[in-house]
């Protein structure tokens, strides 16, 4: 609904419309941010060869998100991210452009979730291995 909305306030001007959306997203995350994430999901990854793996800390307020299969996918895709590129602390990674979808960031994609679930989501903990 969001979308068509954007879409009608446009007049059909896909771009305008996305940057209204991405606003949107943008204060939905904000408005979450002060809340606690006591609950969460720890994800791993080990490449093929067995020598490279991630393990991320990914929290949310609710057991209720922290079960949702689509949250723990994001946990996953932040640990093939960290795998991938591994960053040197949170802001680095938060910052990184994501490795399916190089015109978002990491940040970006973890405040879509934020607005998707409706509550604070945040990472906690993440640790790069390579041999």
């Amino acid at each position: 609904m969001d979308c068509k909305k954007a879409l009608e306030k446009t007049k059909g001007n896909l771009e305008k419309a996305k940057k209204i959306l991405e606003k949107q997203v943008a204060a939905k995350a904000q408005k979450k941010a002060g809340k606690k994430t006591n609950q969460g999901y720890v994800a791993t990854y080990t490449h093929n060869n067995g020598k490279i793996g991630a393990m991320i800390e990914l929290l949310s307020e609710t057991d209720f998100v922290a079960r949702n299969q689509e949250f723990r996918n994001l946990a996953k895709e932040l640990c093939l991210q960290v795998a991938a590129m591994a960053p040197k602390n949170l802001r680095e990674l938060l910052t990184q452009d994501y490795i399916r979808d190089p015109g978002r960031t990491i940040g970006q994609l973890i405040k879509e979730t934020i607005a998707k679930f409706g509550e604070n989501i945040r990472i906690g903990r993440f640790k790069r291995f390579e041999i």
